[in-house]
């Protein structure tokens, strides 16, 4: 072979054969957000059972968004057969039932009513394995008025820390929820979530819920995020609500390496109809956006 046929011919490999080095220097992806519905957006119709969960599924087929966050408040049973139905319709649907959400209240003084609160979290646990949920949203619960919010902490580790030896036999994360009570600054709530000291607990992180320094506290969180849920107001620095900043919000979710999804949880006052499509195809341009 000549000169001129073997630089062509070796030409000709480079451009074919995909370069390592070019591969190697790509950079990580640094944040993946996805949409998603939470239930609870459609609260009222679900109490009215004007809508069902398998209605809920075709909504999100309907608005392009990727997971549904199902509130178990008003599922309608827990009895296998109707979970695996439910979980089959999201399957072929293409839709992930990724969350559910449950009411705990974690902060009970007595230790009798801490392990009924256990039971009863472990039971949910079953449900979401069964649904193929891999997260389940929970509270910390308000503080006892004859405690003081020190006293509740180990009472809320205690009862994450026997749930989180369950879950992680079925694959279920928990998010302990910035949702008020012993839960209601960032500090408290990474200072519980330390002490349980497992890869199955993790916080779910309310944008709307920080009733002071609520973008400080969104950061703080976000390290230690395994769910995200949006809210269409919040409270500002001043004492004042109103519309939430959502580019803000995503922008500092991104900043913070979090990957999963973003799930809208109306609670606005305009009909949930016409909101919660509006606002599910901004939180998917963002997700887009923001995806780097």
């Amino acid at each position: 072979m000549n000169r001129r046929n073997f630089l062509l011919t070796s030409a000709i490999a480079g451009a074919a054969a995909p370069s390592l080095t070019s591969t190697a220097a790509a950079p990580a992806r640094h944040a993946r957000l996805k949409p998603a519905l939470c239930a609870y957006s459609f609260r009222e119709d679900l109490i009215k059972k004007t809508m069902t969960y398998e209605d809920l599924i075709r909504k999100c087929v309907d608005w392009d968004i990727d997971g549904l966050d199902t509130t178990v408040y008003w599922f309608p049973s827990t009895d296998t057969a109707w979970l695996l139905s439910l979980k089959r319709l999201a399957y072929r649907m293409g839709i992930e039932i990724y969350s559910i959400a449950v009411r705990t209240e974690l902060t009970r003084p007595d230790q009798a009513a801490r392990d009924k609160e256990v039971a009863a979290l472990n039971k949910w646990i079953d449900v979401a394995a069964t649904l193929g949920a891999g997260h389940i949203r929970v509270f910390g619960g308000a503080v006892p008025k004859t405690a003081t919010e020190e006293q509740a902490v180990p009472w809320v580790v205690e009862c994450l820390q026997r749930s989180a030896e369950v879950a992680a036999q079925k694959g279920v994360i928990l998010g302990l929820e910035n949702h008020g009570g012993i839960c209601t600054r960032a500090s408290r709530i990474i200072e519980m979530v330390d002490k349980v000291n497992s890869p199955w607990v993790g916080i779910n992180l309310d944008t709307g819920n920080f009733p002071t320094e609520a973008f400080q506290q969104m950061a703080a969180c976000v390290p230690k995020s395994v769910n995200v849920q949006m809210k269409a107001e919040m409270t500002y620095d001043d004492g004042t609500k109103g519309p939430q900043d959502w580019d803000r919000v995503v922008k500092l979710i991104a900043a913070g390496g979090y990957k999963g999804y973003l799930s809208l949880e109306y609670e606005a006052k305009e009909p949930a109809a016409t909101a919660v499509p509006r606002g599910l195809a901004q939180i998917s341009a963002l997700c887009r956006k923001y995806s780097v």
